[in-house]
């Protein structure tokens, strides 16, 4: 039994810049240094993702100006030659869905290497982009909103007769201080065993005490 945990849907930014297929190399450093972002997604006509173009992707040309040996791959000299998004966009996108989980998500970048991913509906129709940054949100919470939370998401669950043991799962927690305590409780001993009588407790009969002298 766990609390819900984020999804991408929950820390993305919905107002995002987005690319046409035949924006300018020019307008597109232009757009990227306005928005103060890294990179953007390029749109096609039905407003699904074709690719992204990123800085890396524009730096290609900058390479080439400096480049005297002449000796560049075709992919490269193709980047550095390209003078719309269409042409310089890495195809296919890297994109996550809205439902992802936050760890899901930051698996994706760590494997394909991006700071940035476009976020699709079921449609594969943009939403949003979620960045790390974004992912990181959930480690600004303080105590109180996560204590809140686990009263909200996970108390109400619990019950004393629960049949498996219960997990909690609360994103933004990086460490936990377990102060769990209950009633003191006599141990079962067996009356028989040699001893036990010092332990068991007074029904109304004779019994032994701890030093060993009879009581009423």
């Amino acid at each position: 039994m766990t609390g819900t945990p984020h999804v991408v849907s929950d820390v993305m930014t919905h107002t995002v810049l987005a690319l046409r297929p035949g924006a300018a190399f020019k307008d597109i450093v232009k757009a990227l240094q306005h928005w103060q972002v890294s990179a953007a997604p390029v749109l096609d006509d039905d407003g699904g993702i074709a690719g992204v173009v990123s800085e890396a992707d524009l730096l290609r040309k900058e390479e080439a100006h400096g480049d005297a040996r002449g000796r560049r791959l075709e992919p490269a000299r193709t980047k550095a030659a390209a003078l719309t998004a269409e042409d310089l966009m890495t195809a296919p996108a890297v994109t996550v869905r809205l439902e992802a989980t936050l760890p899901e998500a930051a698996r994706t970048m760590a494997r394909d290497g991006v700071k940035r991913l476009p976020v699709v509906d079921a449609d594969g129709l943009l939403k949003g982009v979620v960045s790390r940054a974004d992912l990181l949100k959930v480690f600004l919470r303080d105590d109180e909103e996560i204590a809140e939370e686990i009263r909200r998401e996970i108390v109400p669950h619990l019950f004393a007769d629960a049949a498996e043991p219960v997990g909690v799962r609360v994103d933004g927690v990086v460490a936990v201080e377990c102060a769990l305590a209950c009633p003191r409780r006599r141990p079962d001993l067996d009356p028989d065993l040699p001893g036990a009588e010092h332990f068991l407790p007074d029904r109304g009969r004779g019994h032994r005490t701890p030093e060993g002298s009879a009581g009423e």
